[in-house]
């Protein structure tokens, strides 16, 4: 079964929860090896000692995901809206909490264990009573928290600058230019000068950050990448594949329900909901990294001057989604879409033409 773009996502942001709890319980398996040797008791509790690192870091991987996931499902929609600082404190402090529970459990298990008897012995309860009130608890409780924190400042980042530029950025994917086939849509707002008059800089840059977060989600559900945020256009792009050919252009439909779902919070709000018009194209693209101060993931070629300027002929054709010819025909969307043609254009600053397409209705998006 294939993943959805979606599933791949979330995936991704886990993982590093996973693997830096594997790493940090490894690294710190074997500092206590290195210290204790082959002493069979733990010197400050009397708690008994057995080296095994494999065991206890695979827990605290699956223990990882399991904080990746609920931080991805749970906690970070629910502190969507905290500043960078009190999302590491407050998210540390919950996950600390489940550490704790996590410690204690563990630490039951292993001891009953060593001893041959049961967790829930009173044995087995003096011990781990001894481990959780000394010096030695407290220190892996720290070194816990440090690896929370790392994960989370980890995640918090991918999501400020882009899951795929921080990830390229440690795979090294882009320090060389790379030639790619890729999709671009330019999604501009409707009427934008007019509402920031009407409602003010600063409202209308409230507006403008709820309009991008209602239409980030069908941007990941699409599989869509976030290129750019030009003051109130949005840069998508996406790989051209043979699989889901089709999710650029429902991933825009599906953007125009969000917003059509939200109208009632708008006009609460703001007075006013915002629309927008896109217009699409493909091409080939050179990515790389640049920069020294701060470093971007960039492309580079044709189809983004061109992608911007059918995007412009919009207005002129009293269209709210304007398709090139080459991405008609890239992506096969005469057999799925019912498309018409509106005629051979000039492209300001360019000497060939393009044939442009829109398409008539809009429709419940499907393939994912």
């Amino acid at each position: 079964m294939t993943l959805s773009p979606r599933a791949k996502r979330n995936i991704i942001q886990m993982i590093p929860f996973g693997v830096i709890s594997f790493i940090s319980s490894t690294v710190y398996a074997l500092i206590e090896k290195g210290i204790l040797g082959s002493h069979p008791i733990y010197p400050s509790t009397g708690n008994p000692y057995n080296f095994n690192w494999l065991l206890p870091s695979i827990i605290a991987g699956l223990f990882g995901l399991l904080i990746g996931f609920l931080e991805i499902q749970f906690l970070s929609k629910w502190f969507q809206k905290g500043s960078f600082t009190s999302k590491l404190i407050f998210k540390s402090t919950i996950y600390l909490f489940l550490t704790v529970i996590f410690a204690l459990v563990v630490t039951s298990i292993g001891t009953a264990y060593e001893l041959g008897n049961s967790p829930f012995s009173n044995e087995v309860w003096e011990y781990n009573y001894k481990f959780l009130v000394s010096f030695a608890f407290w220190t892996i409780l720290i070194y816990i928290t440090l690896g929370l924190v790392i994960s989370l400042f980890y995640t918090e980042v991918s999501n400020n600058i882009g899951q795929n530029v921080l990830l390229n950025s440690f795979t090294g994917k882009y320090h060389h230019p790379v030639e790619e086939e890729r999709i671009f849509m330019f999604l501009d707002m409707k009427s934008s000068t007019e509402i920031a008059e009407k409602l003010g800089h600063v409202k209308y840059f409230k507006l403008l950050k709820e309009y991008y977060s209602d239409l980030s989600d069908p941007i990941i559900t699409y599989g869509g990448e976030i290129y750019q945020y030009v003051g109130d256009e949005v840069v998508v792009t996406w790989k051209l594949s043979e699989k889901r050919r089709t999710n650029s252009i429902n991933c825009f439909f599906s953007m125009q329900a969000s917003l059509a779902n939200q109208v009632e919070k708008y006009e609460s709000r703001y007075g006013v909901c915002p629309t927008f018009k896109a217009g699409m194209h493909v091409g080939n693209v050179t990515t790389g990294e640049i920069g020294v101060i701060k470093k971007d993931i960039v492309f580079t070629g044709d189809v983004l001057n061109t992608t911007a300027r059918i995007q412009g002929l919009c207005n002129t054709y009293q269209v709210e989604l304007l398709l090139s010819k080459q991405i008609v025909q890239a992506l096969e969307l005469e057999k799925s879409f019912d498309l018409i043609e509106l005629g051979e254009r000039e492209l300001r600053g360019k000497n060939e033409k393009v044939i442009l397409y829109t398409i008539e209705r809009t429709f419940t998006p499907l393939e994912t």
